[in-house]
């Protein structure tokens, strides 16, 4: 099962009259071609996901659950990366394959390497770990159908089409720790966020090793932080609260303890390094 506490999303369509479909804006930005550079020993427990999603109407081919399905089952229980570079498609078999993914006994990696979009980018969603290319994108929107009907039929599908806005506004709040409301008004805007901006705002744990900027040294610091998040978030506590506390214990512990004196300055140092100590408190107690 999932070592992340998210959400599940609701399943099923009510009537084969009514399909998902991809907005054309999102195959303009897509690239067919992108494709991991995969070293050869971490071949064989990735899943890529590099077509639209579901069987598109036009060609016939892309991702579907029962693909997803049928690799995780000749994988098995362990650790799997999935990759990922796609303009969306089908919800419900976005939903389907997002549900998998957390239910699945292993850490999970997601990998968006160009485009997560729409219902790829519910895909992502579903990472213990979800790392984004620096030139990568995520794009959420509300569900997008087409559909026939007369206009008390269209009446009853925006009102059909609620509840599944509502479960993906709640998978990226999960995600971000954000609000739920928040998230509805970035899919009522069609949002693009780009691989620096996914990280900031929590769609994305950290940009992919090739993106990442700084010493050896930096980099085994944000590898501490994330197993710390991680340990804190499995302990209970939502994400935000975690990010708020280890940002407190980060900046404490980065400026130089004062001698007590008088400066005002120097009083400030001592505060900072008593908040410091207990935010450092409250991780242990967390950890232990």
């Amino acid at each position: 099962m999932s070592l992340k506490d998210l959400p599940g999303a609701p399943t099923g369509r009510p009537s084969a009259s009514v399909r998902s479909e991809i907005l054309p804006n999102a195959f303009a930005r897509w690239s067919p071609g992108l494709r991991a550079e995969e070293k050869q020993e971490e071949a064989g427990r990735t899943i890529s996901i590099y077509d639209v999603i579901g069987v598109d109407y036009w060609t016939g081919e892309g991702v579907t659950s029962r693909h997803v399905a049928a690799a995780l089952r000749q994988l098995g229980p362990g650790d799997v990366t999935v990759n990922v570079n796609s303009p969306g498609g089908d919800m419900f078999e976005g939903l389907a394959i997002y549900n998998m993914l957390r239910e699945h006994k292993g850490q999970v990696t997601v990998k968006v390497l160009g485009l997560a979009a729409s219902a790829g980018s519910v895909i992502a969603m579903a990472g213990d770990v979800v790392q984004i290319a620096r030139a990568g994108f995520l794009m959420i929107h509300n569900a997008w159908v087409v559909a026939a009907g007369n206009r008390n039929d269209y009446i009853e599908l925006a009102a059909w089409l609620k509840p599944f806005d509502a479960a993906m506004a709640d998978i990226y709040a999960a995600r971000t720790g954000g609000d739920a409301d928040a998230m509805a008004k970035l899919m009522d805007a069609e949002s693009w966020i780009n691989g620096a901006s996914a990280v900031e705002q929590g769609f994305a744990d950290e940009l992919l090793a090739s993106d990442q900027v700084g010493s050896d040294e930096a980099k085994a610091q944000a590898h501490a932080t994330r197993r710390l998040e991680a340990a804190l978030r499995a302990g209970g506590m939502p994400k935000s609260e975690a990010l708020r506390l280890l940002s407190q214990f980060q900046a404490g512990a980065g400026k130089p303890a004062g001698s007590g004196g008088g400066d005002p300055a120097e009083r400030g140092h001592v505060a900072d390094m008593s908040a410091t100590a207990a935010a450092a408190a409250s991780l242990a107690s967390i950890l232990n």
